[in-house]
């Protein structure tokens, strides 16, 4: 049994019109600023937005430009992979555009919603509601059961979890992912693949706006990865989320609509959807592009 899909469906057949994916000019944060009727109806169908932004670390002679002027509109229920040479300004983006960070300049847009400006306990509301991540690190609660882990986010925004309909919809989660079966054991009690499988079905639980991915496959084997991108990329496929991934990995990057490529703060290239050869192609090209020379390495 699905996450209850139909919930998701509105005009487009994907999404509803109710206050998390709302259509027109307002949603569940009160109005948006879209005047023009038809970039409302564009940026409903956008599930992450960024223009002009910017991050900045540091004064004077010791700044540091982490993101130069990054635009990027994508568009829901798509799988988006984020690549670049060590430095080029990855962690940067994914933090600024899942509202962890904020841009010192630019616009940041999620589900509709602008959250530029939002309070700390607005922004901590919307990652709980309407944001889902997954880590290298799995980032389990020990102490928790499997299905306690999934229904955390649920729990911090105020849902009752231990309900008839919570406890089913850990339980649907937790049969997508395959481990219907294992909703009563302890993290230590898993292997890795499985635990990044828990943490996956932890970010599903509250079908958000948008699963942000920080190299969800960075400690697994060959084997257990490419079972985990299967997941994520299902959850675009099937259940309509939107998912930016950040990795090093050609082969993960294969599995999405298409690979950003990053460069010194900026997005210098892209790919729709290729193979793991091309991808690795362009990937060292760039590296090659932005090494620098000797002159600077000797700096």
């Amino acid at each position: 049994m699905g996450l209850r899909a139909t919930r998701r469906r509105g005009q487009d057949g994907r999404y509803p019109t109710d206050l998390h994916h709302g259509t027109g000019t307002t949603d569940a944060w009160g109005p948006v600023g879209v005047q023009d009727p038809r970039a409302g109806a564009r940026a409903a169908d956008l599930a992450v937005e960024l223009r002009g932004v910017r991050r900045q670390y540091g004064r004077g002679g010791a700044i540091v430009h982490a993101l130069r002027g990054i635009d990027l509109a994508l568009p829901r229920a798509s799988f988006t992979a984020v690549m670049g040479p060590s430095g080029s300004g990855k962690s940067t983006f994914l933090q600024c555009a899942a509202g962890l960070d904020r841009p010192t300049e630019g616009s940041v847009r999620l589900g509709g919603t602008e959250i530029t400006g939002m309070s700390e306990n607005r922004l901590t509301e919307l990652r709980r509601t309407r944001l889902g991540f997954v880590f290298q690190s799995f980032n389990l609660l020990p102490s928790l059961t499997v299905e306690q882990n999934v229904v955390l986010p649920m729990r911090l925004a105020g849902q009752r979890t231990r309900s008839a309909r919570g406890r089913r919809e850990a339980a649907e989660i937790l049969a997508r992912v395959g481990l219907g079966d294992k909703g009563g054991r302890r993290p230590a009690q898993l292997s890795g693949g499985q635990q990044q499988r828990v943490a996956v079905a932890r970010a599903l639980v509250t079908r958000p706006d948008v699963v942000f991915a920080d190299e969800p496959t960075g400690a697994l084997d060959t084997t257990t990865a490419a079972e985990i991108l299967a997941l994520l990329r299902n959850a675009v496929d099937q259940l309509g989320a939107t998912v930016v991934m950040v990795t090093h990995d050609p082969v993960a990057a294969s599995c999405a609509d298409q690979v950003l490529f990053l460069a010194d703060g900026a997005i210098a290239d892209r790919l729709p959807r290729s193979g793991a050869d091309r991808i690795a192609a362009r990937m060292t090209g760039l590296t090659a592009r932005t090494a620098p020379g000797p002159a600077g390495a000797a700096a």
